[in-house]
């Protein structure tokens, strides 16, 4: 069975419109400031998402049911004094690259890669990490949402438990995985990590829109 397609909407980038594949996405927003674009499933959903405003979907889940009044209730809302990280990876070892951003605005706070070759595991540690440091070193009070357990785990212990083994194409990957653990190791920091709830609030804000 093929992949299914998806078609990218660019609302803001070098250039704007639908397309039908990731490759020329990626060109129409490649090194643009704060660019704009999500995935969607099918083309008309895409078509109406591009006749409305990029606010209205990202960071919104427009696929998945939705849960029970209860069940949001339980759950509440997300804290918009934080900031979301998330990372992307094209293949299981791929091109991989993260970011994090404020919560409530999306505005991008930082953005490593894309590298040669990575996981999205290992991209969600060092996205983890990499927003801890910035709170830090910023003495800001901020939450800090993932919607990765494992890389909340990889954290908790210190260690990144990837099966990635190290080679030419991922060493600037693999140094700074070493840098992240050391890094936990000899820092202390206050921040709360909270996970973020995908099924009650769509895509967690930093999400690259290639799902």
């Amino acid at each position: 069975m093929g992949k299914k397609q998806k078609f990218y909407v660019v609302w803001q980038g070098h250039k704007v419109g639908i397309f039908e594949n990731w490759k020329t996405c990626k060109a129409a927003i490649l090194n643009y400031p704060q660019a704009q674009y999500k995935s969607f499933e099918n083309k008309s959903a895409a078509i109406k998402a591009f006749d409305g405003n990029y606010a209205d979907y990202i960071g919104k889940n427009t696929s998945k049911p939705k849960l029970s009044q209860a069940e949001l209730s339980k759950i509440g809302e997300p804290n918009l004094y934080s900031i979301a990280v998330d990372a992307a990876s094209s293949g299981n070892p791929g091109k991989m690259e993260y970011r994090g951003v404020v919560t409530q605005t999306k505005k991008q706070l930082f953005h490593q890669g894309p590298f040669l070759q990575g996981t999205n595991n290992i991209g969600e540690f060092l996205a983890l990490v990499h927003g801890l440091a910035y709170l830090k070193k910023h003495n800001s009070d901020r939450f800090l949402y993932t919607d990765s357990k494992i890389a909340m785990s990889w954290v908790r212990q210190k260690k990144c438990k990837t099966n990635l083994n190290p080679n030419s194409k991922n060493k600037d990957v693999m140094e700074l995985v070493v840098r992240a653990e050391n890094w936990l190791k000899s820092n202390t920091y206050q921040t709360k990590i909270i996970k973020w709830e995908t099924k009650a609030w769509g895509e967690i804000p930093a999400d690259f829109g290639r799902k």
